[in-house]
């Protein structure tokens, strides 16, 4: 884990943020980052862990979309855009496809950690969660002879314990929104997340009972490309979220290909993984980055 300068506590009524811009790599004043959850079944699974069998496929077989087609439409477009992304695998998952993560980095892009079974963090006490990190982790190195450095949080949600575990083994996190860019809490690397731009809140629905109708990917793409130009036209990062079983799909990945199409316009924009998002934050001078505790003041 890298150091950080000593940080202003949350709530203190300071902030511990330089003024300047973040300082990006140079010739480039803001970043896209395209992070694909490949969740599976893992979610089903891990909410029905202790029920047996319904025997119910609606939901079973929407979610195997995305191995069956949906990671390959969304790698052919990455491809076709010459993007690297970052895909975070469930040690499950990578457990039973031993093929996915050695083919993912293969192909260029990153692997990152998602929890071993999609475990949901307020189900699970702090030992489970380090357990499952462990498990996770020694499934990637057997796989890909590389050390994961990254993960997301199922459901972007983590206690503070959970958290410090991610600074001890020397992982980034993607799984809060404290900025629009990159920073550190409790010494950790943060690369900001945002609901409004993940896919599963726009296109998911598993049945008659779901919260909304899926919305339309004309729509989507309408409100990606203007969330995307206010975010670089504030020197931010454009965190996109999807999952394979939802945006592979052909509506929604015709909605990726489109929004790589413009953001690889922009010659100022730096399209990276995380890993190498990370990679450049810990680089930056002390005091260039922004930090911040996450304990009470």
């Amino acid at each position: 884990m890298t150091a950080s300068r000593p940080a202003t506590k949350a709530g203190s009524g300071s902030v511990a943020a330089p003024a300047a811009p973040y300082p990006w790599p140079a010739g480039k004043t803001s970043a896209a980052w395209i992070s694909i959850d490949v969740d599976a079944d893992t979610p089903l699974l891990w909410r029905e862990r202790n029920q047996a069998d319904s025997g119910y496929l609606s939901e079973r077989e929407q979610r195997q979309y995305g191995l069956r087609a949906g990671l390959r439409h969304l790698l052919q477009i990455l491809a076709r855009h010459e993007v690297r992304a970052t895909f975070f695998v469930p040690g499950l998952i990578a457990e039973r496809q031993p093929a996915l993560l050695p083919d993912l980095v293969a192909a260029g892009h990153e692997v990152g950690l998602h929890g071993f079974a999609h475990e949901a963090t307020r189900e699970i006490s702090t030992e489970a969660f380090g357990e499952a990190l462990d498990a996770s982790i020694a499934i990637f190195v057997a796989q890909t002879g590389q050390r994961p450095a990254g993960f997301r949080a199922p459901g972007w949600e983590l206690t503070r314990p959970m958290h410090a575990l991610l600074g001890v083994r020397g992982l980034y996190d993607s799984s809060l929104a404290g900025l629009e860019h990159p920073y550190d809490l409790d010494g950790v690397t943060e690369l900001p997340v945002s609901w409004s731009r993940e896919d599963t809140t726009r296109f998911k629905m598993t049945g008659l009972d779901a919260r909304w109708p899926p919305t339309s990917p004309v729509v989507m793409l309408q409100e990606w490309l203007f969330d995307w130009e206010a975010c670089a036209a504030a020197g931010g990062l454009f965190t996109l979220t999807l999952h394979d079983w939802v945006s592979g799909r052909p509506g929604p990945a015709r909605v990726l290909d489109q929004l790589l199409a413009r953001i690889r316009q922009d010659e100022t924009a730096w399209i990276s993984t995380g890993a190498d998002l990370a990679a450049h934050h810990r680089q930056l001078a002390l005091d260039r980055r922004s930090a911040f505790s996450s304990a009470g003041a």
